[in-house]
């Protein structure tokens, strides 16, 4: 039976998420900051999900939710999904934001490359916040360059974090709302990890819509249900599936 694990899995797309992936036949783990919400939550999908605690933004949270899988558990499927919008824009939103929206689903990815099956999906819950047309012509060339890598990404979100920090007008290029900034960086970060993977294992960024979720708000446009089938559509892509994409309801998105 293949296995996923999602993160943010307690409510809203994670939990619709792992729901419809158990219906696909998958057994789900259920990562959760709140160790509490996260055995509710995986109650209440049944007896194919497990719970566990991780909380995305803390490094050590990783590593020891990493270390407590059993250890021949292989994952078919890693959804990153947990994700943070919160309201103004200062440092403290800046980095609170860019830390649990792109450095943690770098971080749980690195963490759990070695669990991966050989053909195994991962995919980045992105938005289309995170097109590069909120970014200046200037750095929408630098992100889309071929030679960009990890350390070049981070060099720029570190100076947009930087530029904040200092109150400073010029952001670099970056738009001023961090959740944009978020996933564009996890974007950037699908496009870089996708030539990297081995044995035909797959990374694509997917875009649920704007979802009636806690985060999405009621007037959103989109169910639950429908937000989470494309996250589900692109973790159960099959060995000739797409690789370093960018999607929306299983339909390819400009970047």
């Amino acid at each position: 039976m293949p296995t996923a694990l999602v993160t943010g899995a307690n409510r809203g797309l994670g939990l619709e998420t792992a729901r419809q992936l158990i219906g696909r036949g998958f057994e789900v783990v259920v990562a959760a900051r709140n160790g509490a919400e996260g055995e509710r939550a995986a109650r209440e999908l049944g007896a194919r999900a497990t719970a566990l605690t991780l909380d995305v933004a803390d490094p050590q949270s990783i590593e020891r939710a990493a270390r407590s899988l059993a250890p021949d558990l292989v994952l078919d499927a890693l959804v990153n999904n947990a994700g943070t919008s919160l309201d103004g824009f200062d440092a403290k939103v800046a980095s609170a934001t860019i830390e649990t929206n792109y450095r943690g689903a770098v971080r749980v990815t690195d963490a759990l490359l070695g669990r991966l099956a050989p053909n195994a999906n991962i995919v980045m819950v992105s938005s289309g916040m995170g097109e590069l047309h909120h970014a200046a012509p200037e750095l929408r060339r630098r992100l889309l360059e071929r030679s960009l890598d990890r350390s070049a990404l981070d060099a720029l979100v570190d100076d947009f974090l930087s530029r904040v920090r200092d109150g400073a007008r010029d952001l670099g290029g970056w738009p001023k709302n961090a959740y944009s900034v978020s996933k564009i960086a996890l974007n950037a970060f699908t496009r870089i990890l996708a030539p990297a993977l081995r044995d035909g294992r797959r990374v694509n960024a997917v875009c649920p819509g704007w979802v009636r979720t806690r985060m999405g708000g009621s007037a959103a446009s989109r169910s639950v249900e429908r937000g989470a089938a494309g996250i589900v559509w692109a973790a159960t892509l099959g060995a000739d599936g797409p690789n370093g994409g960018f999607f929306r309801d299983g339909h390819a998105l400009d970047w």
